[in-house]
């Protein structure tokens, strides 16, 4: 879906807009180009390999060994900055601007964000030196296309009025329709007149645009709220081949009027590997345990940093919407947010993945452990496995950062059982703070617990007798 509404904008860019094609993907006088909210990338790959950038094995390796990372990474040829931790682009693009204008070199910046984007901190900060720092070479896009992860930005957390707010900073903001191709032209002719100030375009788009069932998406809906199906990650067999026949009969449409002759190929796949082995995930156990313990414990909320249904929120947030706060995509607001309720003595479980919680917010996570109440930090996506959205999403640093605090334990969970025992012990038993480490995607098989297994903190369990070597491990994915 995020691919899609940006599809229009991104293609426009680079057909009629950029200069990288004329003048070279190093040349210093080039257009620059990328995108700061990161998860529109296979839409940027795609393009890539439509103009002879990207080679077609390594379109087809997307978010595999040796394919292309699932979001932005500059050893990319044509990936101008590595994003996919949100809200950094503006500030970015604001740099290579002035790096422009300091080496008297030409060419434009542009830099594509998302809408829900604009709920982190660092968004306003930039946008407020970038007008004040007269760095007018930058022109930035929103794609306004009005869902961020599965929700509607406006139920996450609202942040309109967009053009008197960015307007109010001094930038020159226009608005506009994100699919209209006529529009965008016209739009980016006038802008070129514009020297004195930066340029924001709010494009409004459609989620999934081009695709019937993406765009109109049968909805879900609980506690109040409407979910979408299709923000990233890859649909099911179904959907794909529904999907791919719209677009394929829909580009067989217009090469007929207008006298084409374009050929669509389709790459199939032969069989399925079946699953040998019973699967589990303990972020399931992780949400469970959660609605259960708060059936009796009165003082326990739970806050997401727009991330509920992968964090296997939405049980929590259906059964008691009183005790969740959906904070958007704002991980040091987030954090200082559950230090005040813990001064208040409530039991914030902060849930969020583990590479934007524990660096983006260490230094409110810092200042809650000096206070020595207690706070308990879900850290998803732990480590470096699953790798496929790339180093962006890939933790290897939170065990360190949190590790170096004062009043914390840390916890990884290696399955479901384990899982509620960690959480009922840091809802219940922990005096200090707590992190628990969790695989966000399922456990290769499920794993067996030894029967004489006992829980204890900083105690681990033998599995397997031996005098010849000793292997530790922790966590589903060590333990296989």
């Amino acid at each position: 879906g995020s691919s899609l509404s940006a599809a229009d904008i991104v293609t426009y860019l680079y057909l009629n807009e950029l200069n990288v094609l004329k003048v070279g993907l190093d040349s210093p006088d080039r257009d620059i180009y990328f995108s700061s909210k990161g998860h529109d990338v296979p839409g940027l790959y795609s393009l890539f390999y439509a103009i002879g950038i990207l080679p077609e094995e390594k379109l087809l390796g997307l978010r595999r060994l040796h394919g292309v990372d699932g979001h932005p990474e500059v050893r990319q040829p044509g990936i101008e900055a590595s994003t996919g931790s949100l809200g950094m682009g503006i500030s970015k693009g604001k740099g290579m601007a002035w790096a422009k204008s300091y080496n008297k070199s030409g060419g434009h910046v542009y830099v594509l964000t998302g809408d829900g984007e604009f709920q982190e901190g660092q968004i306003y900060e930039s946008i407020q030196s970038t007008a004040h720092q007269k760095v007018n070479n930058i022109t930035v896009i929103i794609d306004h296309n009005k869902y961020q992860t599965d929700m509607l930005v406006a139920d996450v957390n609202n942040i309109e009025d967009l053009t008197q707010k960015i307007s109010a900073f001094g930038w020159h903001v226009v608005r506009i329709d994100g699919h209209d191709y006529d529009v965008l032209k016209q739009t980016f002719a006038e802008l070129k007149n514009v020297t004195d100030k930066p340029k924001i375009i709010i494009a409004d788009t459609i989620k999934g645009k081009g695709v019937s069932f993406m765009e109109k998406p049968q909805m879900e809906e609980a506690s109040g709220k409407t979910y979408y199906k299709w923000h990233s990650g890859a649909p099911d067999d179904d959907s794909y081949l529904k999907g791919l026949a719209e677009i394929t009969n829909e580009i067989k449409k217009l090469s007929s009027e207008l006298s084409l002759e374009i050929s669509v190929p389709v790459n199939e796949v032969e069989g399925k590997v079946a699953a040998k082995t019973k699967m589990e995930f303990v972020t399931d156990a992780y949400g469970d345990t959660l609605c259960e313990i708060a059936a009796y414990n009165k003082k326990l909320v739970v806050i997401d940093g727009d991330l509920s249904a992968d964090c296997k929120l939405r049980k929590f947030e259906k059964m008691y919407p009183d005790r969740f706060v959906e904070n958007g995509i704002a991980e040091q607001d987030m954090v200082s947010m559950a230090g005040g309720m813990a001064r208040m003595g409530l039991i914030p479980v902060v849930s969020t993945f583990a590479s934007f919680l524990a660096a983006r917010a260490n230094e409110q996570i810092y200042n809650n452990a000096g206070e020595k109440t207690k706070v308990i930090y879900t850290c998803h996506f732990a480590g470096l496995i699953p790798a496929g959205p790339g180093k962006s999403h890939q933790s290897v640093r939170d065990i360190s950062l949190f590790g170096a605090l004062p009043n914390v334990t840390i916890l990884q969970p290696c399955n479901a059982i384990e899982t509620k025992k960690v959480v009922e012990y840091c809802v219940n038993e922990a005096n200090e703070n707590c992190v628990i480490r969790l695989v966000i995607g399922p456990s290769p098989e499920v794993i067996e617990l030894p029967k004489n297994y006992e829980f204890k903190i900083g105690v681990g369990s033998e599995l397997t007798e031996g005098s010849d070597a000793i292997l530790f491990g922790y966590g589903p994915v060590m333990l296989h």
